[in-house]
Parts: C-alpha cells; sequence; structure tokens
C-alpha cells in the first residue's frame, strides 16, 4: 500500500471486531531510513540500504548461532496500517481482490514479512539489508531462512497422513 486511508472504487471497509491480545511481544525495533509510508519501497531489495534490528533484553542471547546464516526471516508488526479492507483494489491493476490474496500491509493482524540478507551482529544489534519498513516498526520475530533446512522426513509410513 502506498497510499493513505483513502478507499479506491470496489474496495470495501468493514468494522472490525474489537482486538483481543494474543499475548504478542515486541522483541526489538526496527531502525530504517523510511518515516513516511509514501516514501517507503513497496518490497525490500536484497541490495538496498543497511537497516537495523535493535533487541532488547532480555532476548539478546537468543541471537546466539544467528550469525550462521545469510538469509533471516523478520516479521514486523505494522503498526501504521489500516485494518478493516476485506476488498482492495490495488493501483497496479485496479482490480478488486480478496485481502488475502494480497501482500497489502492492510491486513486485519498486520504482521509483515521479509527476507533479509545478514549484514553482522553488534551487541543487541543485527545488520540487515531488504527491509521495506518504516523507522520504528516494532519487531516480532527472526527465524533463519526455511530454505536453509532440510525438511524433516517421518520416523515411520503415515506419520505425516491426515484422517478423512
Amino acid at each position: 500500500m502506498v497510499r493513505y486511508n483513502e478507499i479506491r472504487q470496489g474496495e470495501v471497509a468493514v468494522a472490525a471486531p474489537e482486538p483481543s491480545d494474543a499475548g504478542l511481544t515486541f522483541i526489538g525495533q526496527i531502525h530504517t531510513p523510511w518515516s513516511d509510508r509514501m516514501k517507503t519501497p513497496r518490497q525490500g531489495r536484497q541490495d538496498g540500504p543497511i537497516c537495523k534490528l535493535e533487541i532488547f533484553e532480555p532476548w539478546v542471547p537468543a541471537l546466539r548461532g544467528l550469525e550462521k546464516f545469510s538469509q533471516v526471516e523478520v516479521l514486523y508488526w505494522l503498526h501504521r496500517s489500516r485494518r478493516d479492507l476485506v476488498l482492495q483494489s490495488p493501483a497496479s491493476d485496479n482490480k478488486v481482490h480478496g485481502t488475502f490474496s494480497l501482500r497489502s500491509p492492510v491486513r486485519p493482524n498486520p504482521i509483515g514479512t521479509s527476507l533479509v540478507r545478514l549484514v553482522g551482529i553488534e551487541g543487541n544489534m543485527v545488520m540487515v539489508q531488504g527491509l521495506d519498513c518504516l523507522d520504528g516498526t516494532p519487531l516480532i520475530d527472526l527465524k533463519p531462512d526455511r530454505c536453509q533446512f532440510t525438511p524433516i522426513a517421518p520416523s515411520q509410513p503415515g506419520d505425516f497422513e491426515t484422517s478423512q
């Protein structure tokens, strides 16, 4: 979304239910060069500016071992996003889509994800390239890129089968 709170033709906003606490804990804060949504890139680029993930205590020891990975998935809370659109009309195609079929930041639970390049770690600061969020964005979690892990095979035949 590279717009503020306007509603385009065909878009539908709903009165969302009152939020309930899911027990979400922000583990840090993201520092980027962008303070305006209109100037923030739509998708992060691996050759973009170096951004910093500030990890708060008591979560700093959880960084141990992260340096082994070249790419990290960053999950963050899009704290300035609206949360009420169920149908959206992106400027890129002017067609109406359901929110869950888009990567738009406008969602009932505005969780953003970016696969970023890990540049380095210094104390409680993780330097990355490839983010596309505002300065001050709350950090939810960090995970190594799942493509760097081998899928777990079933320990015995039928372990992953579902009943019908």
